[in-house]
């Protein structure tokens, strides 16, 4: 049975990829956009689907065991014509691209997928509206405690709701400060695994020398001190969620095991040889850019795509200002159990500074200032003097944060003009990820600058 090619029903796309998580990802995705999904494991079982079901656009990886995505777009074009194809790889390669393009593809995309340009494409590919917003979860409620008042950070919480329903593994960036741990909370909350363990572990806390155990276990006599079995981080998130915090710090030994579970949830416990198998989705962070770790070859290539199926970027606090005041009186309030509160004065400077040190170092200037504050006003002398204007030795970063956001957001512009708004381009050029360009976009749209194509 020929693919459908007409527009009278909803779009039914076929979605082939071998690894469960993007396939997952893809098909969360899109059914919550209103599309018809079908998704399946391999290029064989995609070409059974096509000879059964009538299916308007095809979504398949490239590089997949068996038929690839290549050679399944080839047979797919012989046994049925014309009809949209899109093909996705964590390999960006040239000549694969090239050759996809010639053989009939619609478009090419790189992993980390950029939930945004995929569906511009797909509501191309299918004849529907490209300035159709995304839709989001409109039930998700994120917890009181969490303070999204910016347009930035409810951008990315609405990613979350997109993606957290998913099995995808995640990749959190962002400095070090921002918030990523509350980024990984709100996915496990919302998520179909919010009933189950959600385990956390700080790669870069634990020695390396007990890292291995601390995460796989070991069985008693392993090595001299094991005088008892353990159970690894790992098989306690079982039917949960593992946050694997600066996953950068790990040698690349334990990247290798890591692999391994991330690829099929199997691994062994030090000083065994049995295997255990365990379901847990994966949520990384680091404060690394793991690409220039990979190009340097501190980071596994194969472990950061397998990582990074989705990467969600945590922008810093000086870009979301909106939300300092606010987060500033919540630290207040608790600290002070609601007795203090911020006076006008101490409010601007809260505001003009720059936070290089992000949520932690807000967090911590509150502390300070609840700790020193006897009455019910927090004024400028409880702040640490780095952040008070004319202070010995300030620097002068605080006075002109406005005009450094004005400059970096002109280079925005002017690179993604000078990279026909092509957003991909324009992320490489500035030498941030796409996720978090998409973010500052955002921002810039609220603040009426141009910044999609004409």
């Amino acid at each position: 049975m020929p693919p459908e090619t007409s527009n009278s029903t909803t779009p039914r796309l076929l979605i082939v990829d071998d690894d469960a998580a993007q396939r997952s990802l893809l098909d969360s995705f899109l059914s919550s956009q209103g599309f018809n999904t079908v998704p399946v494991s391999s290029g064989e079982r995609a070409l059974q689907v096509l000879r059964e079901q009538k299916i308007n656009m095809m979504i398949s990886d490239v590089r997949m065991p068996g038929l690839t995505g290549l050679e399944t777009l080839r047979l797919a074009r012989q046994e049925h014509g014309s009809f949209p194809i899109l093909l996705v790889t964590a390999y960006a390669d040239v000549r694969d691209a090239v050759g996809a393009m010639r053989d009939g593809a619609v478009n090419y995309l790189s992993k980390p997928i950029d939930l945004d340009e995929l569906l511009a494409s797909v509501r191309q590919a299918t004849g529907l509206s490209q300035r159709a917003p995304l839709k989001f979860d409109a039930g998700k409620q994120l917890p009181p405690h969490i303070i999204a008042a910016s347009p930035l950070m409810q951008a990315l919480f609405g990613d979350v709701s997109l993606i957290a329903a998913s099995e995808s593994r995640v990749l959190i960036t962002g400095e070090s400060g921002v918030g990523k741990e509350v980024v990984a909370d709100v996915i496990h909350a919302w998520s179909p695994r919010s009933a189950g363990p959600f385990i956390k572990v700080n790669c870069a806390a634990i020695p390396e020398t007990l890292l291995e155990s601390e995460l796989f276990g070991h069985e008693k006599g392993a090595f001299t001190g094991a005088v008892a079995q353990r159970i690894g981080r790992f098989e306690m998130a079982d039917k949960g969620t593992i946050f694997l915090d600066e996953i950068a710090e790990m040698s690349p030994q334990l990247q290798a095991k890591l692999l391994r579970v991330a690829q099929d949830g199997r691994f062994q416990r030090i000083g065994s040889n049995s295997e255990i198998h365990v379901n847990a989705r994966i949520l990384a962070a680091s404060n690394r850019n793991l690409e220039e770790e990979v190009k340097a070859g501190r980071f596994r290539e194969d472990l950061f795509y397998r990582l990074n199926v989705v990467e969600l970027n945590v922008p810093p606090l000086r870009e979301r200002r909106e939300d300092i005041l606010p987060l500033a009186g919540q630290f207040i309030a608790g600290f002070t159990q609601g007795r203090a509160r911020l006076s006008s004065t101490l409010a601007d400077y809260l505001e003009r500074y720059s936070w290089p040190g992000n949520v932690r170092e807000l967090h911590n200037a509150m502390e300070r200032a609840a700790l020193l504050c006897r009455g019910d006003l927090i004024v400028p002398e409880h702040l640490p003097i780095r952040i008070r204007p004319g202070a010995p030795g300030e620097p002068v970063v605080p006075a002109d944060a406005h005009r450094l956001e004005e400059i970096e957001s002109q280079a925005v512009v002017q690179t993604l003009q000078k990279n026909q708004f092509n957003r991909t381009a324009t992320a490489k050029a500035l030498g941030i990820s796409r996720r978090a360009l998409i973010y500052k976009l955002q921002r810039l749209r609220e603040l009426g600058l141009a910044v999609d194509a004409p």
